[in-house]
């Protein structure tokens, strides 16, 4: 049995501890369905008996003087008490011992920095929370930070983006541990939409275009829903009620994009993605609607610095 103690302290972020909590606490029922062993044992851990997350909830922690014994994986959880928590020594402690005795570490949304004032990720890859991406950098630039993925793993040490991201860090150690299949079986008993590889953005392009004006959100929608239908110039802008050259100008100014890029941008999303499903280049260009297989391989290649083959025989 794999033990996992999940680090929290005052005003951590809920979903960081109990996502990971209910992922394994998942993998245990999917494998007992399996008619396998019970193969983890996850608790949170505090430095006191209970612990207040910033969403006012309290919860019934672990003391950190009680978790002895073998380890196999350490995961710091994130959330707006992680400043204070970085300035106590006896945690900070606690975190290179702890996490010198695990098979592997992780950090779920802020609390890679936790790890980072450790010394944990000097010279290593890493991510966090978009939002506190510059903030990072500027504190621990020997951190090798990596702003747009979910999650980064650098030999033993893993760490995710924000929030929910920690599930799909957990979902990636599950698959790691026990195999796809029943990592999958954990993914549908969470109703989680897609499991979601690392190297996945944390915004998708329809997310990013909505972020500057709201005018524009359901053209977004309609772009996604129809990407093999006419997506030419006067098309969007007769979907968007207006002339060609009004809906070209103010769409420019409210995405900082033309037209024909954020298609294109939505366009290449979907094809990563069903690449990672599995599907062949040429069904995934088919649906999309991309003219040929090679107007898809240039944009891959500007977006991801790989072919959509290669991409397809490492992520699928």
């Amino acid at each position: 049995m794999r033990r996992i103690e999940i680090l929290a302290f005052d005003n951590a972020q809920l979903l960081d501890i109990a996502g990971p909590l209910q992922v394994f606490t998942s993998a245990n029922e999917a494998a007992f369905e399996a008619g396998r062993e019970k193969p983890y044992e996850a608790i949170a851990v505090a430095m006191g008996g209970r612990t207040k997350t910033s969403s006012g909830l309290a919860l019934v922690t672990t003391p950190l003087g009680d978790a002895g014994g073998p380890i196999d994986t350490l995961i710091v959880a994130g959330g707006w008490g992680v400043n204070k928590a970085c300035e106590d020594v006896i945690l900070l402690e606690w975190i290179r011992r702890r996490s010198a005795s695990a098979r592997r570490t992780a950090s779920v949304c802020s609390g890679a920095f936790l790890l980072a004032e450790a010394g944990l990720l000097d010279g290593r890859r890493a991510a966090t929370h978009w939002n506190r991406c510059d903030e990072f950098t500027r504190r621990f630039p020997k951190v090798k930070l990596e702003p747009d993925p979910i999650f980064v793993r650098d030999g033993s040490i893993w760490s995710s983006a924000g929030v929910t991201a920690g599930i799909d860090l957990s979902l990636a150690l599950v698959e790691a541990d026990l195999g796809r299949k029943l990592a999958l079986a954990v993914a549908r008993e969470l109703v989680v939409f897609l499991k979601r590889p690392g190297g996945q953005a944390q915004f998708s392009s329809a997310l990013r275009l909505q972020q500057n004006d709201e005018r524009f959100d359901r053209l977004h929608g309609w772009i996604t829903d129809n990407l093999r239908a006419d997506l030419s110039l006067p098309a969007l802008a007769e979907q968007a009620n207006m002339s060609a050259r009004s809906f070209s100008r103010h769409y420019l100014k409210a995405t900082g994009r033309t037209p024909a890029r954020a298609v294109e941008e939505i366009r290449i999303e979907a094809a990563r993605r069903l690449l990672e499903e599995g599907l062949t280049v040429h069904q995934a260009r088919m649906r999309c609607g991309f003219s040929s297989e090679e107007t898809m391989r240039r944009n891959f290649m500007r977006k991801f610095g790989t072919t959509p083959q290669a991409f397809r025989d490492h992520f699928a």
